[in-house]
């Protein structure tokens, strides 16, 4: 696509206030493909303004005739799958079948699930001698990541509108296009005009701005727990709602009795996937001390099969390749030993890092603390159940999680210890309607189904 030299406000594409504009970079190929617009405080407070100017006509809006709009944004995503695959592709990296399958297909699932939760859901309930309704929190300021562009998006936009709240978005700025093909799509869709606004911009600036702004009435943020903490520091002081997805350091549990082959197989892909950008990847696999050093074989021999620039892209940028080097580095240094990989860049141009597999690593270790957000696995060994449990539980994060056992209840078992906000048992598939979202450190609030949309409602009691 080619970019918008604006921003999308009150339902028109307007020009910036600023000057300013990023460079769109294609990591694969370190290439300037575009450039955007960067936004300004005075750029966010026009499109705050906007969104509260159409809050109450969206609020009061029934709601199967929201439902009826997200649906029909559903279907725009999905007639426009093949461009929003090529535009991830060609701002974040990822291969072509990836960004066909999860970036441009489960943001139609989700935004689906979004369309019939707004025709179904209960706004309001009967408690004894009240009447509990449930209504809009007002404007949102959602600010997404660069990982998962449009999911990331839906997954905060879709249930703001299904509860009648308007939106100002904040993508980033890695990953703007993918941003701007969401705003036509809205357009398309038949969006009110200052329902959905998008500024484009980075964060310390047009984040921040909009973090900050007294008329936002919930900050929806995602992105890294330093980031988040501030956010939250911001928001509290003004005493406004706020729903944080932030950082994780999953476990993938390998019980004693577990498919040991399977577990291993689908625990690599899980950690290549997306380089390795994907907060919820199970980096520490755990396994008992009797099969460990099979394991390890077997994890070397599956990683052989993600050629960077094949099955794996590149990180998103310069930046981001050196930070997982880095920690490369650091576990050789600390001791892990290198089982696949390394540090050094495995093409000669791209932002790629090789795909790395560390063994005999010990829980304190940094690359077993840390998270990497790269195509990193460490594996570790435990000595019984209960230490297995000890190790899951040892970060400051708990946003996901897996759990492999001989059958679903000794998994689920050990899952129901875990503290951590999902666990995906034997292999569970992706669902558009469970909560996801952190235990400690990795967040406040869920997103997805129903929880997700409970995130942009408030409640108010009528007693008789």
């Amino acid at each position: 696509m080619k970019a918008h030299d604006g921003m999308y406000i009150g339902g028109e594409w307007r020009p910036a206030s600023g000057q300013d504009t990023i460079a769109v970079v294609n990591p694969a190929d370190e290439q300037v493909i575009d450039h955007v617009p960067a936004g300004t405080a005075e750029d966010v407070d026009a499109a705050v303004r906007a969104a509260r100017a159409a809050f109450p006509g969206w609020a009061a809006t029934p709601p199967a005739e929201r439902a009826a709009r997200i649906a029909a944004l559903r279907d725009v995503l999905a007639a426009r799958k093949d461009e929003i695959a090529e535009t991830v592709t060609a701002e974040l990296g990822s291969p072509l079948p990836l960004s066909q399958m999860v970036h441009a297909g489960v943001p139609v699932l989700v935004a689906g699930s979004y369309a019939e939760l707004a025709a179904s859901y209960s706004f309001e309930e009967k408690l004894g001698n009240s009447t509990v309704l449930l209504e809009p929190v007002g404007v949102v300021g959602a600010i997404t990541p660069w990982n998962y562009p449009l999911h990331q998006i839906v997954a905060k936009v879709a249930p703001a509108l299904a509860a009648g709240c308007t939106v100002v978005l904040k993508p980033a700025e890695d990953t703007p296009l993918t941003a701007q093909l969401f705003a036509e799509a809205t357009q398309e869709a038949g969006l009110p005009a200052g329902v959905f606004n998008l500024v484009t911009g980075i964060g310390t600036v047009a984040g921040q701005a909009l973090a900050e702004h007294e008329d936002v009435d919930l900050v929806s943020f995602t992105g890294s727990t330093a980031v988040g903490k501030q956010i939250g520091a911001t928001a509290g002081a003004a005493v406004k709602r706020l729903a944080l997805e932030l950082g994780g350091k999953s476990a993938n549990v390998i019980l004693p009795g577990a498919d040991l082959a399977k577990a291993v197989n689908v625990g690599v892909a899980n950690v290549m996937s997306n380089s390795g950008q994907t907060c919820s990847a199970w980096t520490r696999m755990l396994v008992d001390a009797e099969r460990y050093e099979e394991a390890v074989s077997l994890a070397a021999t599956a990683v052989a099969k993600y050629v960077p620039g094949e099955r794996v892209g590149p990180v998103v940028n310069a930046k981001q390749q050196a930070r997982v080097r880095g920690y490369i580095e650091k576990g050789i240094e600390e001791g892990a030993r290198l089982v696949a990989g390394g540090p050094e860049a495995p093409k000669d141009q791209g932002y790629y890092v090789s795909p790395t597999v560390f063994a005999d690593v010990t829980p304190e270790m940094t690359i077993a603390q840390e998270e990497i957000f790269g195509p990193v696995l460490s594996i570790l060994r435990y000595e019984d159940v209960d230490d297995a449990l000890r190790i899951a539980n040892d970060t400051v994060y708990g946003l996901a999680g897996a759990v492999w056992g001989a059958d679903d209840e000794e998994a689920v078992a050990f899952a129901r210890r875990m503290d951590t906000g999902q666990v995906d048992i034997n292999g569970g598939r992706f669902n558009p309607l469970a909560p996801f979202g952190g235990y400690k450190q990795s967040g406040v609030g869920r997103e997805l189904g129903p929880h997700g949309l409970s995130e942009y409602l408030q409640t108010k009691s009528l007693q008789f």
